[in-house]
């Protein structure tokens, strides 16, 4: 192993060491008692199981039988999860076939950011992994269940099934993921459209007509956004069939992979084996850690890590990314790291190929437990149909096509693709991978906007004429929910396009396909409590070091200091629902704690968190 991962993992096991402890405890104590309706009284029972089948009634009486309940985040709206809709009855009969039965215990909200990018709705995005979270607590909560299926993909869907699955963490655990899309538009096109339309070059057909031919069919968005990185997380902490995470929908594999799922969790269900608090421990997510970084991941898994982590009572934080990231090279180049886009990544040799590069390495633990059977090495193998049959086998030693996917050997960076920054405006991350090293450093003046519609106004009103580093504050998770500000992008790349030095500095979030314009986000202590960021004034000198990992206002501390804070001038917005948030806003955590709502209902009032 390399002396850098396993220093990081012990910090990670030391600082845990009470709230894991507790977890484990919580989860023993829930594994002690009857479990899947074997100490339900009749009545409960019988409401259990009154809208089954008779065939699923019958098997529902056997005691030593199985039942795994379903959480299923399907809606035909979102083409990731749209797929999903004949998933159940397809692993029903799949359950059936092994003797076991299957119930939808529950749906789960499956909002999409691509839909809500600069929409008053994208104030909503980030609360809702934790709905999705207390929804999934919700249906598993019926006490049905020998163990569970979670049908998940995007951004914050899979990181709120994992936290609330976490709970219910005695039960065996199996994740569904249901492919991208076929490829379409090439995203490097994409982009020059976007920038064209921004620019006033391109009518708003000539983008919706790009767009479409980009997003075209069911399954998952083919850039290397937050949700194709959940899937590969998902593989790293082995709560995933290997290699299920980039096939395509409606593909023969595709559905002998969900059967296999299926099958695999009534397996681990009847062995009472593969509990998800005994697989998702430091190791797992160190390994998730390390997968993030190689392949340039998206900047929202710093927030679902540290959230996802202190549901299983283990304390991650940036520091221990930052650690990573110095010594975890970038393996892979998916747009909008590179041009490719996931399924390229596949043809090229897939999350086979990187998992064998990463094990070689000593960068990923080994000796982990996976829903498919002890050790990470399963993951080296790819799936593949023989005879009509799901079979494995063992996944390519070099790289297909070396401009995607390369070997530790001969990395695209001797880095990970996302760093921890920080100075006298507080502590951020910003993803270098995508970023080219000739705009790693900016000093220039700032721009302060409380709202991002207000910079696009300057902008189209072409008031920079000069480098500049624009600042968008209050937004962080209390202010309004941390929105993403993708919409940003292509003005910021048309600056910097035009030969200034732009940068962008926030407290609230990018997208996962947040690009080539350098910016530090999640800045913390956010504006709306004080923050750094609610001091600064049009013209301050600001510096930005991405090397370093340093971000400074170039000013006298003692002046600095000096500075009152700004308030913001923006009432509590209300309507599209924002409303019905406001409890959510007024407990959530800072970015660099997971800006969730669940931070202080799992801490102890000794100090441990669980």
């Amino acid at each position: 192993m390399h002396p850098r991962v396993v220093e990081v993992t012990e910090r990670l096991r030391l600082r845990s060491r009470q709230s894991r402890a507790a977890y484990l405890q919580q989860m023993a104590e829930a594994a002690a008692r009857p479990r899947g309706r074997r100490d339900l009284s009749c009545s409960n029972f019988a409401h259990g199981m009154a809208g089954c089948p008779a065939g699923d009634k019958q098997r529902l009486r056997l005691p030593d039988e199985v039942n795994i309940g379903i959480v299923t985040a399907y809606n035909d709206m979102l083409s990731a999860h749209q797929p999903y809709e004949t998933y159940p009855e397809q692993i029903r009969q799949a359950l059936r076939a092994t003797g076991a039965t299957g119930q939808v215990a529950g749906g789960v909200p499956a909002m999409c950011d691509g839909i809500t990018q600069g929409e008053p709705s994208m104030e909503l995005s980030l609360i809702s992994r934790d709905v999705i979270a207390m929804g999934t607590a919700i249906a598993l909560s019926h006490n049905m269940f020998d163990g569970a299926l979670c049908l998940g993909i995007c951004d914050k869907i899979v990181p709120g099934l994992l936290m609330g699955a976490l709970r219910f963490g005695h039960l065996p655990v199996v994740f569904v993921p249901a492919g991208p899309m076929p490829s379409g538009l090439p995203n490097e096109e994409k982009a020059r459209i976007r920038q064209r339309y921004a620019e006033g070059l391109a009518t708003r057909e000539d983008l919706l007509d790009a767009e479409s031919r980009a997003y075209h069919a069911p399954g998952t968005c083919t850039f290397y956004g937050t949700a194709n990185t959940n899937q590969m997380l998902l593989e790293a902490m082995g709560l995933q069939l290997p290699g299920a995470s980039f096939i395509n929908p409606g593909t023969p594999l595709r559905e002998a992979l969900t059967v296999a799922a299926a099958e695999r969790v009534a397996a681990l269900a009847r062995a009472d084996q593969g509990s998800m608090a005994s697989i998702l421990d430091e190791r797992a997510l160190v390994n998730a850690l390390v997968m993030l970084l190689a392949t340039g991941g998206s900047t929202n898994l710093t927030l679902h890590l540290v959230a996802i982590g202190q549901c299983a009572g283990l304390q991650l934080d940036w520091d221990d990314m930052a650690r990573l990231s110095d010594v975890v090279p970038t393996l892979a180049r998916i747009y909008p790291n590179g041009q490719a886009d996931v399924n390229h990544f596949q043809a090229a040799g897939g999350t086979a190929f990187l998992f064998r590069q990463l094990l070689d390495a000593g960068l990923l633990h080994p000796d982990v437990a996976t829903i498919a059977g002890p050790g990470l090495q399963h993951y080296t193998r790819e799936p593949m149909l023989q005879d009509g049959r799901l079979h494995y086998r063992e996944g390519p030693n070099a790289s297909l096509d070396a401009s995607i996917l390369r070997g530790c050997r001969e990395p695209f960076r001797e880095d990970g693709g996302l760093k921890v920054v920080e100075g006298n405006l507080g502590r951020g991350v910003i993803k270098v991978s995508a970023v080219d090293e000739a705009h790693w450093q900016v000093e220039a003046p700032c721009r302060i906007f409380d709202e991002q519609s207000v910079f696009v106004r300057a902008f189209e009103n072409n008031e920079f004429q000069q480098d500049v580093i624009v600042v968008v504050r209050f937004q962080g998770p209390a202010a309004n929910g941390m929105p993403e500000l993708h919409k940003l992008t292509p003005y910021l790349g048309i600056l910097q396009d035009r030969g200034l030095r732009v940068a962008l500095v926030t407290d609230g979030r990018m997208s996962g396909a947040s690009g080539k314009v350098p910016a530090v986000i999640h800045l913390s202590p956010e504006a709306d409590h004080g923050g750094p960021l609610a001091r600064l004034q049009d013209g301050d000198r600001l510096r930005l070091d991405a090397r370093r990992g340093s971000l400074d206002v170039q000013m006298d501390a003692t002046q600095w200091a000096a500075r009152s804070a700004a308030k913001h001038a923006q009432p509590v917005r209300r309507g599209w629902g924002r409303e019905l948030f406001g409890f959510a806003r007024g407990q959530v955590s800072p970015a660099e704690q997971g800006a969730s709502c669940f931070t202080e209902s799992l801490r102890y009032s000794d100090g441990g968190r669980i």
